[in-house]
């Protein structure tokens, strides 16, 4: 069975939406929607499609992916829903939490099938890390990169999101007991509110977590770094690789005791796989379609790092 999509966005993460749907074989790219009638016919053109300005009527389509500015998911996706319509939603659900949590109940209500693009959960780096990692006692994430002007939103909804959500899910989804945050607005071109940087410590009932989110970087970073009591698992999300150490010793090697050595036994393990992230979630989407993916399961691991994100924008400081 093929199932036809519609593509809400043709920007920058919509475009990529639209490559991928375009060459998945079980899903049909029936049309692509965006209100710039320039960017919408092109995008239609290239991947061989219709377009069309709004939502409208969606009786043509088997299912929906968001793929607009976070300021518009929230009308948008209420309209999808609306008309009975499964629905992929990039990250965020919406710019709030009272917004995100109004979207995913009314998805419950109607019992529809809802999805958000938190994509670093199928980066193979991650899916490699969290087969291997069992007892986890501590995660560092950092998410640092360059000031990109079209992002409105801080980096919490735009980037610590994504790290919340990877701590939440090592940790076997449990919420955090605690959150504390620190907050820095330092760009000139930011909107009001929207800080530039953000720390934040996420203490689970069985570790804890660290998070680091900047826009404000002057090179692209991607990093985590998993403790366990006996190894330590590093993960480059950018080069999609898992390096593990685990200490052997640290022995004196001179009878006077000035020298010493440390020995560290280093593993690369083979990735689970080499797929593109944006195609494992589609694939994982198109199984939610299917029913092979339990839809309340899948609705109920949404809100949790949106819940943290907002505790985390409502404890970190302010700008004067």
């Amino acid at each position: 069975m093929t199932h036809r999509i519609a593509l809400v966005g043709t920007g920058t993460m919509g475009s990529l939406h639209a490559r991928v749907l375009s060459q998945n074989e079980r899903v049909e790219l029936t049309r692509v929607i965006d209100p710039r009638e320039e960017a919408g016919r092109a995008a239609a053109e290239r991947f061989e499609t219709r377009w069309t300005p709004e939502i409208g009527e969606l009786s043509d389509v088997d299912a929906v992916v968001l793929a607009a500015a976070t300021e518009v998911h929230h009308p948008l996706a209420l309209e999808v829903l609306a008309q009975g319509k499964p629905l992929l939603v990039e990250k965020p659900v919406s710019n709030s939490l009272e917004a995100s949590q109004e979207i995913v109940e009314l998805s419950a209500a109607k019992d529809i099938p809802l999805m958000c693009g938190l994509l670093e959960r199928y980066n193979p780096a991650v899916m490699t890390a969290r087969a291997l990692v069992s007892e986890p006692i501590h995660l560092m994430a950092r998410r640092h990169g360059p000031y990109a002007p079209r992002i409105k939103t801080g980096v919490a909804w735009d980037l610590l999101v994504h790290d919340v959500d990877i701590a939440i899910q090592f940790f076997g989804g449990q919420t955090p007991a605690r959150v504390t945050s620190g907050a820095g607005y330092f760009h000139p071109s930011s909107v009001e509110g929207a800080e530039d940087t953000i720390e934040t410590v996420l203490t689970f009932p069985t570790g804890l977590a660290t998070v680091s989110a900047s826009r404000l970087g002057q090179r692209k970073v991607r990093s985590l770094v998993v403790s366990e009591l006996d190894r330590l698992i590093e993960i480059d999300l950018l080069r999609r690789d898992v390096t593990i150490y685990r200490h052997v010793s640290h022995d004196a090697v001179t009878p006077d005791g000035l020298g010493y050595r440390q020995q560290t036994v280093i593993e690369i393990p083979e990735l689970v796989t080499a797929r593109e992230p944006l195609a494992t979630q589609l694939d994982r989407f198109v199984d939610l379609l299917e029913g092979k993916i339990d839809a309340a399961e899948e609705r109920a691991s949404i809100l949790p790092s949106h819940q943290v994100v907002a505790t985390v924008k409502e404890t970190a400081s302010t700008p004067a």
